[in-house]
């Protein structure tokens, strides 16, 4: 685990350092694509004539890494601002490929949003060479309850369904890698009872709660997770992620956690040095993990001052 109380001052230099992929080259314009070609699936094998879209952001200098974001909102509305385009563009500025999915809220069915969380991946893959992604290297982030369904989709994923017409389908749900910044993780007696009401309806069926309960579904399969959450957080305790890391580190997970020490829920409404520091710490991350080049990120900062004494 991190702690960052000397850590700040680094991303606060951090955040005015160039890189290499903030040039002059012209960045695509957004494409937003319906993920589902007639009826949306609501799981049971039952659909319903609705739709999820995603809106595909492609850096100007790609690095083959690409990110599906999930924005928050209470699984009540989407944050689509700061939450959702805000990250896309922080993404490209480092050359990774960013997805900004407009899921279908839950209104009490819990699959609505995990089969759009699925298909956006499943999407992203199937036209990695065209967008200029690598198929290995995609991964999905969320924030508060959108943290919640992108943990879902990283414990609750398959391997695709080779023989189908679809070739989105085809090809397998599970991301490499994931990033929750202070995302609602259980259902359980800790839970944020907004989102758990949406998603789960007034009276869950026996054995939902558990379900999706995502600290209870982590196995040795789960991809790499990085976690940010902020001490002071009263919305959605920072135990969700306490939880979420213990679960990884029991199943041998690839994980850390971020320990923000102030920001609240929000931190600081998306900007300031609490923000600055799970962006800069991320991406540094990530080039642990190899899935993006360290010219992609901020200088790593040395390891006797990330840590706590």
């Amino acid at each position: 685990m991190i702690c960052i109380q000397r850590l700040v001052v680094f991303c606060m230099v951090a955040a005015f350092i160039p890189t290499a992929f903030q040039a002059s080259a012209a960045t695509p314009k957004p494409e937003r694509i319906a993920l589902w070609p007639r009826q949306a699936p609501v799981g049971g094998g039952e659909t319903e004539e609705a739709n999820a879209f995603i809106t595909v952001y492609r850096p100007a200098q790609p690095n083959g890494a690409a990110v599906v974001i999930c924005p928050g909102g209470g699984y009540r509305n989407l944050v689509k601002g700061a939450e959702g385009a805000g990250i896309a563009e922080w993404l490209n500025r480092h050359g990774i490929l960013g997805v900004v999915l407009e899921y279908r809220l839950p209104k009490g069915n819990a699959y609505r949003p995990l089969c759009d969380a699925q298909r956006a991946i499943r999407t992203v893959r199937t036209n990695a060479r065209k967008w200029g992604c690598d198929p290995a290297r995609i991964g999905i982030i969320g924030f508060s309850a959108g943290g919640h369904l992108a943990s879902t989709a990283a414990t609750h994923f398959d391997n695709g369904e080779p023989g189908t017409e679809d070739p989105v389908d085809r090809v397998g749900s599970r991301p490499d890698f994931a990033i929750l910044i202070y995302p609602v993780i259980s259902m359980g007696p800790a839970t944020h009872a907004g989102s758990m009401k949406n998603l789960l309806g007034e009276h869950p069926a026996e054995g939902m709660a558990k379900l999706f309960s995502n600290e209870k579904q982590v196995t040795d399969q789960t991809p790499p997770v990085f976690l940010a959450h902020a001490a002071d957080d009263r919305v959605v305790p920072p135990a969700h992620s306490q939880m979420f890391y213990d679960a990884l580190r029991s199943h041998k997970v690839e994980a850390e956690y971020l320990k923000l020490p102030s920001g609240g829920h929000g931190l600081n409404r998306y900007s300031g040095p609490m923000w600055d520091a799970w962006q800069n710490r991320s991406l540094q991350w990530l080039v642990s993990q190899q899935m993006i080049p360290q010219k992609s990120a901020p200088r790593p900062v040395k390891k006797d001052q990330s840590k706590a004494p």
